[in-house]
Order: C-alpha cells, then sequence, then structure tokens
C-alpha cells in the first residue's frame, strides 16, 4: 500500500575464484511496518523504522568483507520495502504467487517479512546456485518471548554450518541459540487455497522458519531471527539504546575465517 515502490538491491564480492558458487545473504528490508491492514498497536509501532535491520546487516557486511580479507565470493540480496496501509495494500485473504510458483495465502499482512524473503531466497537457490545461503531478518516477536534480548534465534538445515555461526556468534559478541525445525509443525502452514498460510498462530518463531524452508531448495541454509536482539533498552557495553545491527559482527568474523564453508554441504 506504499506509495513508495518496492527495491530489490543485488551486492556482490568477488573474493574467490570467478566460477566459484557463492555464499548468499538475504536481509530483510521493511522500511518501515504498519502491519498493513493487519494493522499494529501505535505503541508497537514507535521502533518500526528498524524492521530494515536484516538487510541493513546485509549491507554493513559486504561492505566490510574486503577488510576482513574474506576468500569467497559473496552476494547479498536487500528486498527494500515499506508495509503501508493505502488502495493497493495486500489484503487479509489475498493469495500471492511467489518466484518459482509457489503460492501463499496471507491470513495476516503483519507477517509480510516472510513473503519479502521468499523470492530472493528462491531467486538465488534457481539463479546463484549457492554453497550456503543465510537470511537475516527481525521476524517475528516470538523469538524475543523464547530468547529475550540477549540472543539472537538460529534455524538451519545444516550442521556444519550451524556450528560456525554459533562460534562466530560466541567469539564476537553476538551469541545464538539454535532453535528447533520441528517437522511435525509443518502441517500448521496448511491452508485450503494455497500452498501455505503466511501466519498460522501456533510456534510463530518455529513455523515463519519452516515457511521460508521452502524456498531454499535443500540448499545448506541458516536463518538467522534477530528480532530478539534487534535493539537495546538501553546504553550497555558496546550497545546504545535503540537499533542494535546484531549480526554483522558474527557474520565478518565467520567470513573472514581461513575456510568459511569447511563441511558445509556434506
Amino acid at each position: 500500500g506504499s506509495e513508495e515502490p518496492a527495491r530489490f538491491i543485488v551486492l556482490e564480492y568477488n573474493g574467490g575464484a570467478p566460477n566459484e558458487a557463492p555464499v548468499v545473504l538475504v536481509g530483510k528490508g521493511i522500511t518501515f511496518d504498519t502491519g498493513g491492514i493487519s494493522i499494529k498497536p501505535g505503541e508497537a509501532m514507535t521502533t518500526m523504522k528498524r524492521d530494515m535491520t536484516g538487510a541493513a546487516v546485509v549491507a554493513a557486511t559486504m561492505s566490510a568483507l574486503a577488510a576482513v580479507d574474506c576468500g569467497v565470493r559473496v552476494t547479498g540480496l536487500l528486498p527494500l520495502a515499506e508495509n503501508a496501509i493505502g488502495g493497493d495494500a495486500l489484503r487479509p485473504g489475498d493469495v500471492i504467487t511467489h518466484w518459482g510458483g509457489r503460492t501463499t495465502e496471507v491470513t495476516n499482512t503483519d507477517a509480510e517479512g516472510r513473503l519479502i524473503l521468499a523470492d530472493p531466497m528462491q531467486y538465488a537457490v534457481d539463479k546463484l546456485k549457492p554453497d550456503l545461503l543465510v537470511d537475516v531478518a527481525t521476524l517475528t516477536g516470538a523469538i524475543k518471548v523464547a530468547l529475550g534480548l540477549g540472543l539472537g534465534g538460529l534455524f538451519s538445515n545444516d550442521e556444519a554450518a550451524a556450528a560456525k555461526l554459533i562460534a562466530a556468534g560466541a567469539e564476537a559478541g553476538e551469541p545464538l541459540w539454535r532453535m528447533p525445525l520441528a517437522e511435525e509443525y509443518e502441517s500448521f502452514l496448511g491452508s485450503k487455497v494455497a500452498d501455505s498460510d503466511n501466519a498460522p498462530g501456533r510456534a510463530p518463531a518455529i513455523t515463519a522458519a519452516l515457511f521460508l524452508q521452502h524456498f531454499t531448495g535443500h540448499v545448506p541454509w541458516v536463518h538467522l531471527d534477530i528480532a530478539s536482539a534487534g535493539d537495546s533498552a538501553k546504553d550497555e557495553l558496546e550497545w546504545t539504546q535503540g537499533p542494535t545491527g546484531f549480526g554483522a559482527r558474527l557474520l565478518l568474523h565467520w567470513l573472514g575465517t581461513k575456510d568459511p564453508l569447511a563441511g558445509v554441504g556434506a
């Protein structure tokens, strides 16, 4: 519903061989989130300028890869949009078709982040053929309920990738806690009119990750839900009150290692 058109930005860092498969980083870039027609309460909108934190983290990471002497190719994908209200706004009950043909019934327009991540993730799988796909997003309030404000949530289908990012987070001062991709909750995504419902309402952080998993094409994948650590409630240690940029340090720490993809996809 925004008057501002959406944008899709592609950033490339050629740190490896020209024909090498890249690491792809995808960052959620909702520049302001009203909730759309499923509108947020007024007090819940006060921090929604920071719903582009995932995209900002990816952009910051891309800008510093040379400084950490990253030795692999990295592509950053930034889907940018404003979730607003207007005559063209997405409505509850609409069905949308994603890149690749998968369909989603939109039952809650405030679960928009997974919708704008899905297409670039599928695009990456189809066009870029990555060795590893990592998405970063202030995605769910549920991860904040689960983990508080000090930990980011990590979901992954690859043990080596999960271990590497968890270790990097611990060493860089941005700790992560691994959450389950619980297959028994897959049925919650069911819809009578589409392949998935975007907001099943149960186990919301996990079902958001399960929703995104359908756009990974079985590529090794890590999903970082940083809504928990995306804001600091006060000035503390290196944090200033407000958006933290959580994730940039751990990604740079990991990508600056000698072999960041060792064991991934094995």
